[in-house]
């Protein structure tokens, strides 16, 4: 299980489970309900690599959003772990 503190955003911190480098499920704590629920269930089944591509730049207000942070755990994830 991944748990990553998330910075600058609503949300205040993403968890994430892994099937090896497939992602089996993502959690959002606090930050714009509907919003998180959406990106959890768009990253569930996908690739690692494929939603640190899709999340990375995403924005809100100009500043981090809940999908980059998201996007920033898995990095960190995939250096932490090869």
């Amino acid at each position: 299980m991944i748990r990553y503190e998330t910075k600058g955003t609503c949300s205040t911190e993403v968890l994430v489970e892994l099937d090896g480098d497939t992602i089996k499920s993502v959690r959002f704590v606090n930050g714009c309900d509907g919003n998180t629920q959406g990106v959890a269930q768009l990253a569930k089944g996908r690739k690692v690599d494929e939603v640190i591509d899709l999340l990375k730049d995403i924005r809100c207000n100009g500043g981090p959003s809940c999908p980059m942070q998201l996007a920033h755990a898995l990095m960190e994830w995939k250096q932490e772990n090869g």
